[in-house]
């Protein structure tokens, strides 16, 4: 992991493409935007976490090809 300092209103670029720039710094809260392109999803970790969980609910069950098959 790569551990920055940034003061309000600078920012770190990731990738060429992806922008996080410090907003706010209020207390032990800390307000960052994110500038990416339309086609890299960008979720808060606790969201992505979720949607991983029901992605993996979703697959279970489905043991085979042929049961795959049933439901297309």
């Amino acid at each position: 992991m790569l551990a920055l300092s940034r003061k309000k209103n600078e920012a770190i670029v990731i990738n060429n493409n992806i922008e996080v720039t410090i907003l706010e710094v209020k207390g032990d809260q800390v307000k960052i935007g994110i500038s990416a392109p339309k086609e890299v999803p960008v979720y808060r970790k606790e969201v992505y976490l979720q949607i991983q969980e029901a992605n993996k609910s979703a697959g279970e069950g489905i043991t085979g090809l042929a049961e795959l098959k049933k439901f297309i």
